[in-house]
């Protein structure tokens, strides 16, 4: 994730739809995906791009317990969630996998340190405030890093990854559309 600083945000069809659009994600230079867990196919999609070398397969909408666990027996490295859940926080310790808590609020993002979170997504970033409301919760939380998704946009990508609290920003633009997801990767790894 630090190294490219973009995270592709994947709703996969099907696990053959997740592995084009992962090939091409490598082919573009971006070797981090989050799949989430808004399709019935997300566990085997993670499964199966999980094998393709190069790439960092993170779970992303896990709202449970139930999914997390799915998510780590798919092989996923990492899960997200778009809020904070302290119970699917304790079972990804317990499972030994990291992971990113959501938030939208100061408030929030303090109830996710409180519990061991160093990395927050902020979600959903551009309704919240975007850049910034980043920078302004970053000078009250200098030990935690945002993850900013929902409204990053090829147009805006920069501007958030000049927040230097930003550890990385998700997209969904990037795999939006299957056919132009090489191109779009080429152009989040060179911003």
């Amino acid at each position: 994730m630090i190294d490219t600083r973009v995270i592709p945000v994947l709703s996969a069809a099907s696990a053959d739809e997740a592995e084009r659009v992962c090939r091409a994600l490598l082919a573009g230079g971006l070797t981090t995906v989050e799949i989430t867990f808004r399709t019935d196919a997300a566990a085997e999609a993670i499964r199966r791009v999980a094998a393709l070398d190069g790439l960092t397969v993170g779970a992303g909408t896990v709202l449970s317990v139930e999914q997390l666990h799915a998510a780590v027996d798919a092989g996923a490295t990492f899960a997200v969630a778009p809020a904070t859940n302290p119970e699917v926080i304790e079972a990804a310790n317990r499972a030994g996998i990291t992971f990113i808590p959501g938030a939208a609020t100061p408030s929030e993002i303090d109830r996710a340190r409180s519990l061991g979170c160093d990395v927050v997504k902020i979600f959903p970033a551009s309704i919240v405030g975007g850049p910034p409301f980043l920078r302004s919760v970053s000078a009250v939380f200098p030990d935690v890093r945002f993850i900013p998704t929902g409204g990053v946009t090829a147009d805006n990508l920069a501007d958030y990854l000049a927040v230097p609290s930003v550890l990385a920003c998700g997209g969904t633009w990037i795999c939006a559309e299957p056919d132009l997801t090489e191109a779009r990767a080429r152009e989040a790894a060179a911003a």
